[in-house]
């Protein structure tokens, strides 16, 4: 008898303590954890009247997207629904500069000749030629939209998509003046309207990746500038970033800026320079690329806001090497520039540069994507770049890829995973540094 009360008395007790743990957990709920109407952050907003899901098509920014206070972290209620949100803290390098036969006349890129070694000892043992379309591209990885043209609108809006699933606010757009293009392709600037209408229509903001080419200097880079306002400023896709300053203004990234020496960029950069753009309305946020360690210094001298690593290979250089992102960090907070580290899923251009094997970096299934970001949120960075969207000859896309197998070509795919791996992995950390970002600021 006594056993049984025992049993009864440690069964009511089980119960109460369940009740109990249950009613607790229900109060410590938050909003986000799927009771509120708004996307996570945006409770933090003021009231701004009738219910988010009642105005699909209604995007609302962050008071820190229009000028006025609040977090760093932008978010944008999207077009997808109430629990589709967007980070404009986390930028995305995107190409244009893909052709294929039925947009383009033939294959532009796809068919990337396998670029020579400097030595001709080492270029003697690795093939030569080009790559043949469509079943043998300048990749190891195969896209799951084919090898596609850069300038067909259903192409656009796929892509559009697939970064706005990733939760990535800010599309760099990789850009050449009209008329120039890289050695390998065709002039795109033309394709730049359809992108941007494309991006607004996913609440996605536009950036400018400015291109070396040939004659590119200071004076070139300073009507470059002009161009890019004059013709895209007023657009709603058009990206702004909010300075420490309190200024809002368009932000450049300027790839291979240390081409052009220190000096010359101080006269477009600088308040005193001969053909300055500061204060004037064609002022900006400029970023330049560190690879060299001494970069750190000339990027300072040359007027810069900023330094991004870009490349996907740790180790490939003193920027991309996680291991000094902390001491680059830190001479940036001492100097007032901002530090963007560039985070890749893996590298590996040994279907264009085939003697490269060295600086491939394995994806490991999405775990070297992880260490990256992990690696780029580690210093407490105002933006986080992504390498890349599309880069398909370096192997650092994080597009959608399928398995392909041909006579003559394995492809690499993202097996055991889906197509979008990698797109759900950047949504999982641009939520993540959103978070992070919240407790920083606290």
């Amino acid at each position: 008898m006594n056993r049984l009360r025992r049993k009864a008395c440690v069964a009511l007790l089980l119960f109460t303590l369940f009740i109990f743990g249950t009613m607790m957990g229900l109060r410590t709920l938050k909003p986000t954890d799927g009771f509120s109407d708004l996307a996570p952050g945006m409770e933090l907003m003021p009231l701004i009247g009738e219910r988010m899901d009642q105005r699909p098509n209604q995007v609302v920014e962050s008071a820190g997207q229009n000028g006025g206070g609040g977090s760093d972290t932008k978010i944008v209620f999207s077009n997808s629904g109430p629990d589709h949100n967007i980070f404009y803290d986390i930028h995305i390098f995107y190409y244009l500069w893909y052709g294929s036969p039925q947009m383009d006349g033939s294959y532009i890129h796809w068919d990337h000749v396998l670029v020579p070694h400097w030595d001709p000892k080492i270029a003697a043992s690795h093939p030569k030629g080009r790559h043949n379309p469509p079943d043998d591209i300048a990749s190891s990885y195969y896209p799951e939209l084919g090898p596609y043209s850069s300038r067909d609108p259903d192409v656009i809006e796929s892509h559009m998509a697939q970064i706005e699933a990733a939760a990535a606010g800010v599309v760099v757009l990789s850009w050449y003046p009209p008329d120039v293009a890289d050695e390998h392709g065709k002039p795109t600037e033309d394709v730049v309207p359809a992108v941007m209408d494309a991006a607004h229509r996913h609440s996605i903001k536009v950036a400018f990746h400015l291109q070396p080419y040939k004659g590119r200097t200071d004076l070139t880079v300073h009507d470059n500038i002009k161009y890019i306002i004059d013709k895209y400023g007023k657009h709603r896709a058009f990206y702004r970033f909010k300075s420490s300053t309190g200024k809002i203004l368009p932000l450049f990234y300027v790839y291979d800026s240390y081409l052009t020496p220190p000096e010359a960029w101080a006269e477009l950069l600088t308040v005193r320079g001969s053909h300055s753009l500061r204060g004037t309305p064609y002022d900006g946020i400029f970023m330049a690329l560190i690879v060299e360690e001494r970069h750190k210094q000339d990027i300072l001298a040359g007027g810069f806001d900023g330094m991004y690593t870009y490349f996907a290979s740790n180790g490939f250089s003193f920027g991309s090497s996680h291991q000094n992102w902390k001491a680059i960090k830190a001479f940036c907070d001492k100097n007032n520039l901002l530090f963007v580290p560039s985070a890749g899923p893996g590298y590996m251009d040994t279907a264009v540069r085939p003697w490269n094997n060295h600086n491939t970096r394995n994806r490991v299934n999405g775990r070297y994507y992880e260490t990256s970001l992990q690696a780029a949120m580690s210093v407490r960075p105002d933006i986080i770049t992504v390498t890349s969207f599309n880069e398909w000859h370096e192997g650092t896309q994080i597009e959608r890829a399928v398995p392909k197998k041909t006579v003559a070509r394995l492809y690499l795919d993202y097996k055991p995973h889906q197509p979008d791996h990698y797109l759900e992995l950047t949504r999982k950390w641009a939520e993540h540094f959103s978070k992070e970002k919240e407790q920083w600021l606290m």
